[in-house]
């Protein structure tokens, strides 16, 4: 985790705003790890937050691979639909931040707003892919930190 996260995430939770997390992960699906795996790695992720006095309300994942044609693997709105639902959150009032082209695709489904970081894949997605996107990113952010400065600004 980059050592800027927790301080990102507390700055939205002092704010009031929802933290929830949706995340592919085909490796389950596709037999590279057991879908324990995933719990654990989510459990370490929450305590590290939680030491950084940051938490997250929801953590939200797809097992599933692309050729199963589930309805919450992302760019689909399932993990988010059922967010919305379960955390009473109007999704045209959301952000969605990520670093693949397909979290922006997700936020355009969601009618959210979409949030791109250089971090992770960020800066390779936007090097080579992002002159052939449809749809651009409503920011582009150095990383959740300024992510979150955007987020912040929006929602005065």
């Amino acid at each position: 985790m980059f050592p800027f996260v927790a301080a990102a995430i507390r700055r939205l939770n002092e704010a009031g705003l929802p933290v929830i997390i949706v995340t592919n992960q085909s490796g389950v699906g596709r037999g590279y790890f057991p879908e324990s795996l995933v719990h654990t790695v989510n459990e370490l992720m929450t305590e590290q937050l939680s030491m950084g006095r940051a938490k997250i309300d929801a953590i939200y994942y797809c097992p599933h691979t692309s050729a199963e044609d589930c309805n919450c693997r992302k760019p689909k709105t399932g993990m988010l639909d059922r967010a919305a639902q379960e955390h009473a959150l109007d999704l045209r009032r959301s952000f969605v931040v990520g670093d693949r082209y397909g979290d922006v695709e997700l936020a355009r489904n969601a009618s959210a707003r979409s949030i791109l970081v250089r971090t992770g894949y960020g800066e390779g997605e936007l090097a080579w892919h992002a002159a052939k996107w449809p749809v651009q990113p409503d920011f582009v952010a150095e990383d959740l930190a300024q992510a979150a400065d955007w987020i912040l600004r929006q929602h005065k």
